[in-house]
C-alpha cells in the first residue's frame, strides 16, 4: 500500500487513495485539528465573486456555442436563439448548484462546474433539423426521459471507479486536456471557420498577446491576484482588442434588460423513440466524461472521488439535465476546463464555483448582464483557453507518473488509449463511414480513449493471469499523486 498522505497547513495536499469511504485521511487529520477541508472552506465576499465570475469567464463559451449551434440549426430566429442561450446560462447555474452544494444524495460537492454540453449538438441537430419549434420539444422530450434513466442508473454506474487506476484516470484526464485545445486554437482563430477574419493576423496575434499577459501575470503577481491571472487577462485581452477592432458590442445594444426563461416556451416536450435513444447515447457519453472530470478534479483538490462522491456527482449531472429543458436548456455536464482553472488557480472551494453557478443564473435573468460577458473576444478567450487546457493534460500526465509504467503491459495501456483517443482529433473525419448512431460515442476522443483504457486495464490487470512485475499496488491504482498544479505530496 502506498504511504498515507498528511494535511498540509499551507492548504497544498496531497491526493490520499481513493477507497470506498467518503472521508479522506485529509478530511480527517483536518477535523482533528478544528480545520475544514480547503474544498469546503468558505472566502471573503469579493474574493468568493471575483474567484466565481473568473470561472464564469471560462465557460462562458462553452455555454453558449451549443445553443448558438442548435438554434439556427433546427429553424430558430435569432431572437429564439439568444433566449436559448439565456436559457442555457439559468439552466447551468442551477446544474452548478446542484453539484457544488447538493442536497441528500444528490451533488458531488466539489468545485464542480455543469453547463450544456457539446456531446449532444450533433444528435439535437439531426433530431430537431429544420423542424423549429417541434424539433426543440422533441429534443426537450428525449433529454427529460435519458435524464430520468440516467439518475436511476448513477448509483451502479458510480461502481466503475474501481476500474479507473492511475494508468485509466491518467489517460483520460490527459485525453480531456488535449481534447479541449483545438477548441481553444479555435477560438484563437475567431471561432467561425465562415469568416472572412478566421485564422488572421489579428485574431493569432490577440490571442498570443492574451497568452503571454495570463503568463507574465502569474510570473509577476502574488496573492489573491495571482490566483485571478486568467480574469484579469481576459479583462485586459479585451480592452486591447477594442482598438484592433474584433470587440463587438452589439449583444449589449440588443439586450433586454431583465427576462425570464419561460418554463416550456416552446411547447410541452414531445416523445419520440428514436431521439429518444439517441440522448440515451448522449447521457451514457456525459456520464463517462462526468465520472473521468471528478475523478481527475478530486486528485486536483486533495479529496479523491470515491463512489460515493461521482454517484452524488452523477445525480446531479442527470437531475440537472432533467431540470433543464423544462426552463428550455439542453443536457448539462461537466465543463473539463474549469477542472484546469481549479489547478492553475489553487483556490479549491466548492463555494466558490457555488458563486460562480449564481452569477450563471443572474446572466440567465438579466440578458443585458450576461452581454457584457460576451464581451469577451473568442481570440482572447482563445489564449486563455491554452493555459487552462494546456493545464489539465499536464495534471494527466503527471498522474500518469504514478501508474507504474514500467510494469506488465501499462505502457501499452496508455499507448493504444490515448492512440484511438486522438483519432477524433488528429483526423476528424476517420469514422465518416460508420453509422451516425455510432458516432455519438465516436467522435469523442475522451469516451473511446476511457472505454479502450478500461478494457485493456481489465484484460492485461485484472482477467487471468497477472502479467509478471505488476503487483498488487500497481493493478489498483493505490498511489500518491505527484505535485501536479495545487496538489502538493510528502
Amino acid at each position: 500500500m502506498a504511504a498515507e498522505p498528511r494535511f498540509r497547513k499551507d492548504a497544498d495536499a496531497a491526493a490520499p487513495d481513493v477507497t470506498a469511504d467518503a472521508v479522506t485521511p485529509a478530511d480527517a487529520e483536518a477535523a482533528a485539528d478544528g480545520r475544514k477541508h480547503p474544498v469546503d472552506e468558505t472566502l471573503p465576499p469579493l474574493k468568493m465573486f471575483t474567484s466565481g465570475l473568473q470561472h464564469v469567464a471560462a465557460m462562458y463559451a462553452g455555454v453558449v456555442a451549443p445553443p448558438l449551434i442548435v438554434g439556427p440549426a433546427v429553424g430558430l430566429t435569432a431572437k429564439e436563439t439568444a433566449f436559448l442561450m439565456g436559457a442555457s446560462l439559468f439552466t447551468a447555474g442551477i446544474a452548478t448548484l446542484l453539484q457544488t452544494i447538493g442536497f441528500w444524495k444528490v451533488g458531488a460537492r466539489l468545485p464542480f462546474v455543469n453547463g450544456v454540453s457539446f456531446a449532444g449538438v450533433a444528435p439535437m441537430i439531426a433530431i430537431g433539423k429544420d423542424r423549429g419549434h417541434d424539433g426543440i420539444a422533441v429534443i426537450f422530450g428525449a433529454i427529460i426521459v435519458a435524464s430520468v434513466l440516467g439518475f436511476l442508473l448513477a448509483p451502479y454506474f458510480c461502481k466503475l471507479v474501481r476500474f479507473f487506476p492511475p494508468v485509466v484516470t491518467g489517460t483520460v484526464i490527459t485525453l480531456i486536456g488535449v481534447s479541449l485545445l483545438p477548441v481553444a486554437f479555435n477560438w484563437s482563430q475567431g471561432g467561425n471557420a465562415t469568416a472572412d477574419d478566421y485564422g488572421s493576423m489579428t485574431n493569432i496575434t490577440m490571442a498570443a498577446v492574451t497568452l503571454v499577459i495570463v503568463l507574465a501575470l502569474r510570473k509577476l503577481l502574488r496573492g489573491f491576484l495571482q490566483q485571478i491571472a486568467i480574469l484579469l487577462g481576459l479583462v485586459i485581452g479585451t480592452l486591447i482588442a477594442i482598438p484592433a477592432g474584433i470587440t463587438d458590442f452589439s449583444a449589449i445594444k440588443n439586450a433586454d434588460v431583465v427576462g425570464f426563461p419561460t418554463p416550456f416556451a416552446f411547447g410541452g416536450p414531445q416523445f419520440e423513440i428514436a431521439a429518444i435513444i439517441s440522448m440515451c447515447i448522449v447521457m451514457l457519453v456525459c456520464m463517462t466524461e462526468s465520472t473521468a472530470d471528478m475523478l481527475a478534479l478530486g486528485k486536483i483538490v486533495g479529496r479523491p472521488a470515491d463512489e460515493k462522491i461521482i454517484e452524488g456527482g452523477l445525480r446531479a449531472d442527470t437531475l440537472g439535465s432533467a431540470i433543464s429543458p423544462v426552463f428550455n436548456g439542453f443536457m448539462c455536464s461537466a465543463f473539463a476546463q474549469n477542472v484546469g482553472l481549479v489547478a492553475m488557480t489553487k483556490i479549491r472551494s466548492r463555494f466558490v464555483v457555488a458563486a460562480g453557478g449564481g452569477i450563471l443564473i443572474v446572466l440567465g435573468l438579466v440578458p443585458v448582464a450576461a452581454s457584457v460577458i460576451a464581451l469577451v473576444p473568442l481570440p482572447v478567450l482563445g489564449g486563455a483557453g491554452i493555459v487552462l487546457f494546456g493545464t489539465v493534460a499536464a495534471s494527466g500526465i503527471q498522474t500518469l507518473a504514478t501508474a507504474a509504467m514500467e510494469k506488465g503491459e501499462n505502457a501499452l495501456i496508455v499507448a493504444a488509449a490515448l492512440g484511438i483517443g486522438l483519432i477524433p482529433i488528429a483526423a476528424p473525419q476517420f469514422y465518416h463511414a460508420f453509422p451516425e448512431s455510432l458516432l455519438v460515442v465516436l467522435d469523442s476522443g475522451i469516451s473511446t480513449g476511457c472505454v479502450v483504457a478500461i478494457v485493456l486495464n481489465l484484460a492485461f490487470n485484472h482477467f487471468g493471469r497477472k502479467p509478471d512485475g505488476v503487483d498488487e499496488e500497481a493493478e489498483n491504482g493505490e498511489h500518491v499523486v505527484p505535485a501536479a498544479a495545487g496538489v502538493g505530496v510528502h
